[in-house]
């Protein structure tokens, strides 16, 4: 197949990074939600395309639980929270879109320089796979600082898992059950991130963390 395997396991995990810089730069919380899911899907093929590769079938069912929980639940399941709380309006954040930008190329290229180096012996599939999942990773973190409304801090940290199952299904030989186990835990932190959400709705009829800060006398009354 000569390339093939490597491409397409980079346009793969490239277009994963895509969306991470198009989720840092959106503005309206719908926008925020469809891309997540795209990424969702993106991710799915990803692991399908590792199981064919690898010559694993247990990562097919990986690629089918990325598929079914990010792709499809999790987005729904936001925006019903979007319509219970009538949010239609722009993202809060706490650093503007450019300089967002910017800091995502910086720790993009931090990944880079960090993952390269030390993974000189591995495969190149493998080096490029671990370098972009750890650029999605950081992404990921890095929305969760830079946004103040609640459900982009979620969507932020579920950005930052898929990097982490990017990185596990780039791993020749990563047993079903830790897969499984990551599976498992992205929906538990969900729900507790859902109900995170909801307590703050109740609480200060809005999800815009600022009012925690506010609460706390750390920010203007």
């Amino acid at each position: 197949m000569g390339k093939l395997p490597y491409d397409i396991a980079h346009l793969l995990g490239g277009a994963m990074l895509l969306l991470s810089f198009v989720l840092l730069y959106q503005r309206r919380v719908q926008a925020v939600i469809n891309a997540f899911g795209l990424q969702g899907g993106v991710l799915a093929l990803a692991a399908a395309w590792q199981a064919w590769v690898q010559g694993a079938p247990e990562l097919y069912l990986t690629a089918l639980i990325a598929f079914v929980a990010k792709a499809l639940l999790i987005p729904l399941a936001l925006r019903a929270i979007v319509r219970r709380m009538n949010l239609h309006r722009s993202v809060e954040t706490a650093l503007g879109i450019g300089a967002s930008m910017m800091a995502g190329v910086a720790v993009v290229a931090l990944a880079i320089l960090v993952v390269l180096p030390i993974t000189a012996g591995a495969r190149a599939i493998a080096r490029e796979d671990l370098a972009l999942a750890l650029s999605v990773v950081l992404l990921g973190m890095l929305m969760m600082i830079t946004r103040r409304n609640a459900i982009s801090q979620v969507v932020g940290l579920m950005s930052l898992e898929n990097g982490l199952v990017l990185a596990a299904v780039g791993v020749a030989g990563m047993p079903l059950v830790v897969e499984l186990s990551t599976a498992a835990l992205v929906l538990v932190v969900f729900v507790v991130a859902g109900v995170f959400v909801f307590q703050i709705r109740e609480r200060f009829d809005s999800v815009d963390t600022a009012a925690l800060e506010r609460s706390r006398g750390e920010g203007p009354s």
